[in-house]
């Protein structure tokens, strides 16, 4: 019987603990909060909350009291809810024949379920932190201005310490793409159990008008936005348009500095977003480090091909021309040969949309939930 336990519910989580509890392997799922939308599909008995700091730390976001939910050192900071959330499972292992957990959040459960001989599988939806802080100072150092962009350049040692212990403690990492597998340390056993894509969406009709390049996500470096935007500078945007959906980490002036014009859109409701992406062409996500950027798949359900890096997670999504184009990382040059690529050759767009939509509906939750559930005892 299984224990998993996250802090949050989301779509990876919620597909696991499911279909373990369909197949009756599920001891418990621990989680901080387990209704409306983070509802799951499991007998009530089954799920047990620890709602305390999330509540709060849902409630000082919402009226800005930022010292509660200041990183590493708020009462209710993200990294406190995992630990504290942590703390609390470790004391109630129960009947479990295995624990399942997640990184930041698995430690001392690891350490107890270690105690008593329990197998630990490790789920890294990221890379490994020592590949993640090595690309992202380098960043730091390549883009100083983007620096503060970036987060984990701020990371404490502690926190990179934890990361670490986590990941020796585990018998088995889970990893969502090849590219977060190869930044594992060397020797340890892994498996790629890749995320399900989203219920595909129609394909909009070809329009007239300019490209629409569409980047989804926080605006930092650590997803690629700098070389993006540098990528841009050397395109005649009279036929591309960028359109940025997602948060700023910085004040908006900074990127309205950048010397490109683009059209931006902040979070929005789940239908609004799926509104927005479906007015675009392409996504181009040239991300540094990541672990598997759903909005890959996201995109190519709606029918948008991608340009993207390995770095995002998704190098089994390109087929290169059909479904879209890789790059490296760091590399505007190539970023902006591809987007002019796509602008040139707007009668290739139809077959290619298509092409998206289709590979990305080979990946479904119920297989990713598969792959997991053989590997657990």
């Amino acid at each position: 019987m299984i224990l998993v336990s996250h802090p949050l519910v989301n779509q990876f989580n919620r597909s696991l603990v499911e279909a373990l509890a369909d197949a009756g392997r599920l001891e418990c799922f621990h989680t901080t909060l387990a209704k409306g939308r983070r509802q799951v599909r499991v007998p009530p008995w089954r799920v047990v909350q620890h709602p305390m700091r999330e509540t709060v730390r849902l409630a000082a976001m919402k009226l800005g009291i930022n010292w509660l939910t200041r990183p590493e050192r708020g009462w209710a900071s993200w990294e406190a809810v995992f630990q504290s959330m942590d703390r609390a499972v470790s004391r109630r292992i129960g009947g479990a024949t295995a624990v399942y957990a997640y990184e930041d959040g698995a430690l001392e459960t690891f350490r107890a379920a270690k105690a008593r001989g329990i197998p630990c599988f490790y789920d890294l939806p990221i890379a490994f932190v020592d590949v993640v802080q090595k690309l992202l100072r380098e960043e730091a150092e390549r883009l100083p201005t983007w620096e503060p962009t970036l987060g984990s350049t701020r990371d404490s040692e502690k926190k990179i310490a934890r990361k670490r212990a986590e990941m020796d403690l585990a018998d088995l990492v889970i990893c969502p793409s090849k590219m977060v597998q190869d930044s594992l340390p060397g020797g340890k056993k892994s498996l790629v159990a890749e995320f399900g894509s989203p219920v595909a969406r129609p394909i909009r009709e070809e329009r007239d008008g300019p490209l629409r390049v569409l980047f989804a996500g926080a605006m930092t470096q650590r997803k690629g936005l700098a070389d993006l935007l540098a990528a841009f500078r050397m395109l005649d945007t009279r036929e591309i348009q960028l359109v940025v959906l997602g948060a700023p980490v910085a004040e908006m002036s900074f990127y309205r500095n950048q010397g490109v014009d683009f059209e931006h859109h902040g979070p929005r409701p789940h239908a609004e977003f799926l509104q927005t992406m479906q007015s675009c062409d392409v996504l181009a996500l040239p991300s540094i480090i990541e672990g598997r950027a759903l909005v890959q798949q996201e995109a190519m359900s709606c029918g948008l091909p991608i340009l993207v890096t390995r770095n995002a997670g998704g190098e089994d999504l390109v087929v290169d021309g059909l479904t879209g184009f890789l790059v490296p990382i760091r590399s505007p040059q190539r970023i902006a040969e591809k987007l002019d690529w796509f602008a040139r050759h707007r009668g290739e767009l139809p077959a290619m949309r298509r092409a998206a939509q289709q590979h990305a509906g080979t990946l479904t939750w119920a297989r990713y939930a598969a792959l997991v559930m053989e590997s657990l005892p």
